[in-house]
């Protein structure tokens, strides 16, 4: 009896021991152990986990399909519940997650998931509000080309974002109003004059206002080419002037003789669809069916590329440093990345936009499903924008030139 005493006593204090070497492994936190955890690993703590997804909402057709579609796959496969949160702009959860660092709030934050671009992506590595390197662990990521996994908006990415989507500006008009589109934006502002009140565009830094500018520049400067990687004061010196010229003197004959500005390409979507402009940049080809197919624009809306092109890019997500569901983000960033998904986000039931994934390494199906998606009237083709599509700058350059735009255009 004795010994059977004993031994009971040993067995609960080996499994005492047990218990608290799981304890203490389930404190480490994740970002300390994620490298040397499997997929499975990974995909097993997600199970349960919340991801509050930050993003633009200014697009119904993408907030329904990020809270339809995407929600509904990851709680079926993963049961990670996706609660989306639509914001106006980057600044809210870059302030957010910010403000809960300078408040030594570093787990359990409110954001875990962003939907991220360009400088807000440079500013958020720079002040180190972001959790990783983690894209590299995203078995999805195989079906992207690595050139673009290495740069955004010429700041390196180091494994902090992974692809969501792509993008291409397109000019819309009504072809109710306008028979011939401009060929470039010298055409587009004599255009202007010609028709005043009937032209604007959102104010920088709203995305849409400032890849506007950023084509006055590429068409000043005479392409692209000389304002190609860090930025340069020289050149800038060289160009902007012309450009805020440029500006301003067609200012005059934009919408409410260019007293105010728009101040959202949501507001400039609604301007062409009541017909008090005939022009609007998307970043999105499909951006006009898709408003044509909610009653947004009239069935006259068409879209075209500028003879020199227009700028395109890949959008990405990342998740916040202090975020409590790094995994379920984790599993969420590599679901995205599934071609099944893309393909879904790409078709006139998703999304409507283009793929970051390189079609020649996913499944002869579902390549084959891309290549039979239907292309509406009042699209361009694939072809065209792959042969028009020009380069983004990098970052130092967009936060001078939406900087210098509120000095020498707005403020004038």
């Amino acid at each position: 009896m004795k010994k059977l005493m004993v031994f009971a006593v040993l067995l609960l204090a080996f499994s005492g021991m047990l218990f608290a070497g799981g304890a203490q492994e389930e404190s480490v936190l994740f970002e300390d152990r994620f490298m040397d955890m499997s997929w499975n690993d990974i995909v097993a703590e997600a199970d349960g986990q919340d991801v509050f997804f930050y993003m633009w909402g200014g697009a119904d057709h993408i907030n329904n399909w990020v809270s339809g579609y995407l929600q509904d796959r990851l709680k079926e496969k993963y049961n990670v519940n996706l609660e989306m949160v639509p914001v106006d702009g980057a600044p809210v959860y870059v302030n957010k997650v910010l403000g809960e660092k300078q408040a030594g709030k570093n787990t359990n934050g409110a954001v875990d998931m962003m939907w991220i671009n360009g400088e807000n992506f440079k500013t958020m590595m720079q002040g180190q509000l972001l959790f990783g390197p983690y894209s590299d662990k995203l078995p999805n990521i195989k079906y992207c080309n690595p050139d673009i996994l290495g740069y955004d908006f010429g700041f390196p990415i180091n494994g902090y974002e992974s692809p969501y989507g792509a993008a291409q500006c397109v000019m819309e008009y009504d072809t109710e109003y306008v028979k011939t589109p401009p060929a470039s934006i010298g055409e587009l502002f004599d255009w202007a004059k010609a028709n005043p009140g009937k032209l604007t565009y959102a104010a920088p830094p709203d995305f849409m206002g400032s890849v506007f500018v950023r084509h006055v520049f590429y068409y000043v400067a005479g392409g692209y080419e000389k304002m190609m990687g860090p930025f340069d004061e020289a050149v800038y010196n060289k160009i902007a002037p012309k450009v805020w010229d440029l500006l301003n003197e067609v200012e005059p004959y934009l919408w409410r003789q260019g007293k105010t500005y728009p101040e959202s390409s949501t507001k400039c979507k609604e301007l062409l669809g009541n017909g008090e402009v005939h022009f609007n940049i998307n970043y999105g080809p499909d951006g006009a069916t898709n408003a044509i197919r909610n009653g947004i624009y009239p069935d006259s809306v068409k879209t075209f590329l500028f003879d020199s092109g227009t700028i395109g890019n890949i959008n990405f997500v990342a998740i916040a440093y202090n975020s409590g569901n790094k995994a379920a983000s984790m599993v969420m960033a590599n679901e995205i990345l599934d071609p099944e998904v893309q393909y879904h986000a790409a078709s006139p039931e998703g999304m409507s936009w283009l793929t970051p994934i390189d079609l020649t390494t996913v499944p002869a199906r579902v390549r084959a499903d891309f290549e039979a998606l239907p292309l509406d009237p009042s699209r361009v083709t694939t072809e065209e924008l792959n042969t028009h599509k020009l380069p983004e700058l990098q970052s130092d350059w967009l936060m001078r030139i939406e900087e210098d735009w509120q000095t020498f255009v707005l403020r004038q």
